[in-house]
């Protein structure tokens, strides 16, 4: 039998699977996913899990079950690319004939001495239940520092000020405002809501150093209780050591079929992939909906498409807390309750068609 091997379950990956199955898979091949979680994650709601809002039971669901599928729980070390080889940290190499990365993203901490030893992350369920763990252990009115003023900032300094309205939140943003990638009707939107509810923004940020409990701004130290970095990602670092071409992000390079070039048996999907947007659940997923569809046309021999469809994305929406919300749908602006209900209708969704 010929042996597809997807490296992570996350969105893009999920979607993979998904498709395949739906379709139907070729009796001769036989899927094998690998993944450190026993599960796969909402990791777009690891904000709230942070945070304390929700349990983690609350995001996450089966894997798909199939009589072609097999599940290794295990971290991948190595791909060996020459070799068509999967190298595990607890289990036997694996020997594919296609192979699917998805193994998202890190922190990128932007080579700042001791943010990646003394900051909490949100990139993987791991870090986000240590990250839970040490925000909802705070005494009252402590001092927090969230780095970053994207998206996953915005959404954990104002989840956090609902879940624990006593600690001193303050958020750090190199712009002069936050979400500077957004129209500037939702910054300025966001960044009122932040000044209502007394979440303190620094604004022009230039984090120089980090040590336990002090974030040094402009050289200048503040002392926290505990410091969280949002402030950008990067591939996987098994991605990042791979021999092939990559954009100026170090992601990989990739053919309009999603391909390694020159290797049409290696597909890069989600985080790692170098494609024309932001990463994002929403692109990822968009994407598998394309690598199935390349599958099952190079697996029964057919010809494929001379091209595939642009990838349309049909927006972003982002939370304030339970109740406001704000994001761009169709390009529109779109801020207050109906966001957030918009935003937590997709996720019942998403849970109700994945488990």
């Amino acid at each position: 039998m010929k042996k597809l091997v997807i490296l992570g379950g996350g969105y893009g990956g999920m979607r993979i699977m998904q498709k395949l199955f739906q379709s139907g898979v070729p009796e001769d091949i036989k899927i094998v996913l690998v993944d450190k979680a026993p599960y796969h994650c909402f990791k777009t709601e690891f904000y709230a899990l942070a945070a304390g809002t929700i349990p983690d039971n609350h995001i996450r669901v089966a894997f798909p079950n199939h009589p072609q599928l097999e599940f290794i729980n295990d971290e991948v070390s190595h791909i060996d690319l020459q070799n068509n080889r999967v190298e595990l940290q607890n289990h036997e190499a694996i020997i594919y004939d296609d192979l699917i990365i998805g193994l998202g993203c890190e922190d990128k901490y932007h080579d700042i001495p001791g943010a990646d030893q003394y900051t909490y992350g949100i990139q993987s369920i791991e870090a986000t239940r240590q990250t839970n763990n040490a925000l909802n252990n705070l005494p009252r009115s402590s001092r927090v520092a969230i780095v970053g003023a994207g998206l996953s900032g915005v959404e954990i300094a104002s989840e956090l000020h609902e879940s624990r309205p006593d600690l001193k939140i303050f958020l750090f943003d190199r712009g002069k405002m936050v979400l500077s990638k957004f129209p500037e009707k939702l910054s300025k939107y966001v960044n009122d809501w932040f000044q209502d509810h007394g979440v303190t923004i620094v604004n022009y940020a230039n984090i120089t150093k980090v040590e336990e409990c002090i974030l040094y701004n402009h050289d200048e130290p503040m002392k926290f209780d505990c410091i969280v970095w949002t402030a950008g990602i990067r591939p996987n670092k098994v991605v990042r050591e791979l021999d092939v071409e990559k954009d100026e992000s170090g992601r990989v390079v990739l053919t309009p079929y999603h391909n390694i070039p020159g290797n049409e048996h290696v597909y890069v999907v989600g985080d790692c992939a170098s494609l024309p947007f932001a990463p994002s659940a929403q692109l990822a997923e968009a994407q598998g909906d394309q690598i199935a569809q390349v599958l099952l046309k190079r697996w029964n021999g057919e010809d494929l498409p001379d091209e595939l469809p642009e990838i349309k994305l049909k927006g972003i929406l982002g939370s304030l807390g339970k109740k406001q919300g704000f994001g761009l749908v169709a390009e529109r602006p779109l801020t207050g309750r109906v966001a957030r209900l918009l935003k937590s209708g997709i996720l019942w969704l998403y849970k109700f068609h994945n488990g």
